[in-house]
C-alpha cells in the first residue's frame, strides 16, 4: 500500500509540474506578444489616420489587420502548448500503465506457481547423477535449468518444480547460482534430500527415453522426475535401472507414436532430449492436450524426427 501512495503522489506532482510549466510558458507568451503588440498598435495608430474604434483607440484598418494576426499566433502558440502538454502527459501515464501491468503480471505468474505447488503438476529433477559427469557437462545442465525455470514461470499453466540431490556445496548447486541470476529467489523447491525421502512411490514417475510405456496423460497428482544428465553424459539406461531397482513407474514421451523418422545424411535419430526440451513438450501438452502440437514444440529437427507428413531431406 505504501509503493502504490507514493507512486500517486510522485504521478500527482508530475503532472502539476507539467500544468505549472505550461502556465508559466503561457504567461511568459502572452505578455511578450501583448507588450509588442501593445507598442505596435500605439504607434501606428499615432501615425495613422484614425478610422475604428480599437480598445477605445481610433486606429487604421492596416493596424486592425495586424492586431487580428498577432491574435493568431498568440492562439496557435497557445494551441501549441496545450497539444504538448496533452502528449507529455499521455506519454507519462502510458509508462506508468506498462509499469503497472509488469507488476500485475509477475502477481499473476506467482499466483500460479504457488497455485501448482498446492494442486500439481509436479516435475523433479533428480540431481543425484551429478557427480558423473565432467565440469562442462555439469555447466550445461545449470543453463538447461534456468532455461526450464524460465519457460515455466511463463507458462500459462505451469509446474511446481523440484531440485532433488542438491546439496548446497556440490558443484551442480555451486554452477547454478553462478549461472542463473537470481537462482536462490527461485519459486521452486531445492533440497539435498532424495525424491525417494519427499513423495509415495505410488505417486512417482521416472521419465526415460528407455521405458517402454509411451506417456498418455499429465496427472496433477503424480510427480514426474527427470534425470539430470546432459546429452553427452549418455550412460545406457541409466536412469531407467534406477527406476527399476526401486519398482517406480516409468513411461517415455510418445515420440514414436506420433512423429516418424526423418531421412538425413547422418542417419541419426535420438529420442534423448535436454530437460528444458522435455519440459516444453510437457508443458505444451499441458496447456493444450495436443502431442502432435507438444512434440513440435519441443523436439528439435536435428533429433531426426518429424510430424507425418514434415518430411525432408538435411
Amino acid at each position: 500500500m505504501t509503493g502504490c501512495a507514493e507512486y500517486e503522489t510522485e504521478e500527482r506532482d508530475f503532472l502539476a509540474d507539467v500544468e505549472l510549466e505550461s502556465i508559466r510558458e503561457d504567461e511568459d507568451d502572452d505578455s511578450f506578444f501583448g507588450l509588442l503588440q501593445q507598442f505596435q498598435i500605439e504607434s501606428e495608430c499615432n501615425s495613422s489616420e484614425s478610422l475604428p474604434l480599437y480598445n477605445g483607440t481610433w486606429c487604421s484598418r492596416n493596424v486592425l489587420r495586424k492586431q487580428r494576426h498577432w491574435e493568431k499566433i498568440v492562439a496557435a502558440k497557445k494551441s501549441k502548448r496545450k497539444q504538448e502538454k496533452e502528449r507529455r502527459k499521455a506519454k507519462h501515464l502510458e509508462g506508468t500503465e506498462q509499469q503497472h501491468s509488469k507488476r500485475v503480471l509477475k502477481a499473476i505468474r506467482t499466483e500460479q506457481l504457488l497455485e501448482a505447488k498446492h494442486a500439481g503438476p509436479r516435475l523433479c529433477i533428480d540431481l543425484s547423477v551429478s557427480d558423473r559427469m565432467t565440469k562442462k557437462e555439469i555447466s550445461r545442465l545449470a543453463a538447461q535449468i534456468g532455461r526450464l525455470y524460465g519457460a515455466n514461470k511463463k507458462a500459462a499453466k505451469p509446474f511446481w518444480l523440484y531440485l532433488t540431490s542438491l546439496p548446497a556445496d556440490s558443484p551442480i548447486h555451486e554452477e547454478c547460482v553462478r549461472m542463473n541470476d537470481g537462482f536462490s529467489n527461485y519459486l521452486m523447491d531445492t533440497t539435498q534430500e532424495s525424491y525417494f525421502d519427499l513423495f509415495p512411490l505410488e505417486t512417482i514417475v521416472y521419465l526415460t527415453p528407455d521405458s517402454v510405456h509411451a506417456l498418455e496423460d499429465i496427472d496433477p497428482q503424480k510427480v514426474y522426475i527427470l534425470g539430470g544428465l546432459v546429452d553427452e553424459s549418455i550412460q545406457k539406461k541409466l536412469t531407467f535401472q534406477k527406476a527399476c531397482e526401486h519398482g517406480l513407474q516409468t513411461a517415455r514421451l510418445p515420440i514414436q507414436e506420433y512423429m516418424v523418422k526423418n531421412s538425413n545424411v547422418k542417419n541419426f535419430h535420438s529420442e534423448i532430449l535436454a530437460i528444458n526440451q522435455v519440459f516444453d513438450v510437457l508443458a505444451t501438452y499441458y496447456k493444450t492436450g495436443s502431442w502432435p502440437e507438444a512434440l513440435k514444440a519441443g523436439v528439435p529437427a536435428g533429433k531426426g524426427f518429424v510430424l507425418p507428413g514434415q518430411h525432408s531431406a538435411t
